[in-house]
């Protein structure tokens, strides 16, 4: 059953004093962005009419509002997971109450295994393309024939090069493939992504990522790389380690976050 975003809507619009453009969604351990807001006002998913509420590690489930390098932004600390349980339909909801809120521009940001042999854990890498082996989609039920030749804006892709190269970083982009979870993948499951052109691959952002383009959303992706994808080490991999990799990137993610919102603020 589609949930009518309106109540969501009114019921962060009463508890903010801002008017955002600008909207991030947060990825596993990636929350603690929203304490470098001026200003900042927060207001529970559970507060909040038809929120998804994320039951995994790692994910506050909170909206924040306020200013991040001199620019008001909105951020959803935290978010729901197909695997959790959540249709398409909840997932995508958040995605619909930013665009009802009146932002145009989404980073949306994830937690997420290295396909790709040259990256290592503690590297942000921005998203170029997707690949999406779900096995469903969030305008399913729709005619809604979307493009998806640009579905991470070039535009955008150019700011946050500009603002990483400021901050001295290397900032590669490379292709996020998305499963279904929880499950972490099998190594002949990595082997097989990494013929497909995969190079990072996770359990969320792509629904979110084809929602916000259906709404007219510009959307930037940013990937954290938490770990090598299974087979790579031969370890074991643990959500404790994905969460204990984003603790350590984090001052390098913020930084990258900040820089680009302070770009975009001045256009």
């Amino acid at each position: 059953m589609n949930a009518d975003s309106d109540a969501a809507v009114d019921k962060i619009k009463k508890g903010i004093h801002v008017e955002p453009k600008i909207g991030i969604i947060l990825g596993s351990g990636l929350g603690n962005l929203v304490d470098g807001f001026d200003h900042p006002v927060s207001i529970r998913f559970a507060d909040i009419p038809d929120f998804p509420i994320p039951t995994v590690e790692g994910h506050k489930g909170a909206v924040a509002a306020g200013s991040l390098a001199g620019v008001s932004v909105l951020a959803f600390s935290g978010r729901a997971h197909y695997y959790e349980g959540y249709t398409m339909e909840e997932i995508c909801f958040p995605v619909r109450v930013m665009s009802g809120l009146g932002v145009e521009t989404v980073i949306i940001t994830n937690a997420a295994g290295a396909v790709n042999e040259t990256y290592s854990p503690g590297d942000v890498v921005m998203i170029a393309d997707h690949i999406n082996l779900m096995g469903d989609n969030p305008l399913r039920g729709t005619t809604d024939f979307i493009d998806m030749t640009e579905a991470y804006s070039r535009e955008l892709r150019a700011v946050a090069h500009d603002a990483a190269d400021d901050l001295g970083l290397k900032l590669e982009e490379g292709v996020y493939l998305v499963l279904s979870g929880p499950s972490f993948e099998s190594p002949a499951e990595i082997r097989m992504m990494r013929i497909m052109g995969a190079d990072l691959v996770g359990m969320s952002t792509i629904p979110e990522v084809i929602m916000a383009n259906r709404l007219g959303m510009k959307v930037l992706g940013l990937s954290m790389v938490t770990n090598m994808a299974a087979g790579i080490t031969g370890r074991p991999l643990t959500h404790t380690e994905v969460i204990e990799a984003t603790r350590k990137g984090a001052n390098k993610f913020e930084g990258l976050v900040g820089g680009i919102v302070e770009r975009l603020g001045k256009k």
